[in-house]
């Protein structure tokens, strides 16, 4: 049992809270888990977790909270809906809010706890495979001593921890990554097309920018895995993506800025969301900028696509 880190809560058992609980479980933390659907909660309890059947059961006597639930809005609502839901927590806990959330969503948070919670924001980037791995990298926000007191937990999620800012800083990084993320997806993608249509094996110029400086995450880690395979299942949501790009558009009209690419990638993500649903993984992009289901004349049988 890990002696220097209290006990605590996990809140949000989803997709990727499920698999970064359970690191923290397996690691020896105290940790008690937290979800609203019972399902989510009977999963973290089959693998070995302890569950409360209320959030407030679930913080009674906690020195840190994790919560990773869709958005700031959605955490707001977890903590202040009932006033018991605070009134357990020991004075001096730490809340760290790893959840996909707007930075302004995250400095109202710290102004709506109570003075005896300190809060870092701390978001994730590397999706539900290195959530599994423990290898995400953490953008955190917040104050360097509370962000030290987090890192004996973060370290078992993650490889890398960078300190970003104050408070809401970490989430805005967030966001500006995954806009980098989301304009990649879609460069890629539109090369993909134009070497089709041009008559080049899809696969070969895969390769050829992958050795080449036009190599992203997405030549190097979904096009030929969830795109060219043809199984999109790359764990991460067509609009959670849409969503955290609206964020930096949102942030970036917020300072006055205007930046007409980052304008056109969340408008493509938008439409694309808008098209094929919110819940469908976003590497299913590859199909919305096809306007054919993805039908690529040069693609390799599915069973010849590399997988890595």
């Amino acid at each position: 049992m890990q002696q220097s880190v209290p006990k605590g809560a996990f809140i949000g058992l989803g997709q990727m809270g499920f698999p970064m609980a359970r690191r923290l479980v397996n690691a020896g933390f105290d940790v008690t888990g937290y979800d609203g659907a019972d399902p989510a909660r009977q999963k973290f309890a089959d693998h070995g977790g302890k569950v409360a059947t209320s959030l407030a059961k679930a913080v009674e006597g906690a020195g840190f909270i994790i919560t990773m639930l869709p958005n700031g809005q959605i955490v707001q609502s977890a903590l202040f809906t009932d006033p018991a839901n605070l009134t357990g927590i020991l004075p001096g806990a730490l809340l760290i809010e790893m959840s996909s959330s707007a930075p302004s969503e995250t400095r109202e948070l710290a102004e709506r706890l109570p003075p005896s919670i300190r809060l870092i924001d701390a978001p994730v980037s590397g999706g539900v495979k290195r959530a599994v791995e423990g290898t995400l990298a953490i953008m955190a926000g917040g104050d360097d001593t509370d962000i030290d007191a987090a890192s004996p937990l973060l370290l078992h999620m993650a490889a890398r921890i960078f300190r970003c800012g104050p408070v809401g800083a970490g989430h805005a990084v967030k966001a500006i990554n995954n806009f980098v993320s989301g304009a990649g997806v879609i460069a890629a993608v539109e090369a993909i097309r134009l070497a089709d249509a041009f008559g080049v094996d899809t696969t070969t110029v895969t390769d050829v920018l992958n050795a080449s400086s036009g190599k992203s995450n997405t030549t190097e880690m979904k096009m030929k895995q969830y795109m060219l395979s043809g199984t999109f299942d790359s764990g991460f949501a067509m609009g959670l993506m849409a969503k955290d790009i609206r964020t930096a558009a949102t942030l970036s009209n917020d300072l006055g800025m205007d930046q007409p690419f980052l304008k056109h990638t969340v408008e493509v993500w938008e439409a694309a969301a808008d098209s094929l649903g919110g819940s469908v993984d976003h590497t299913r992009l590859f199909e919305y900028l096809h306007g054919d289901k993805g039908a690529v004349s040069h693609v390799a049988n599915k069973d010849d696509v590399e997988k890595k």
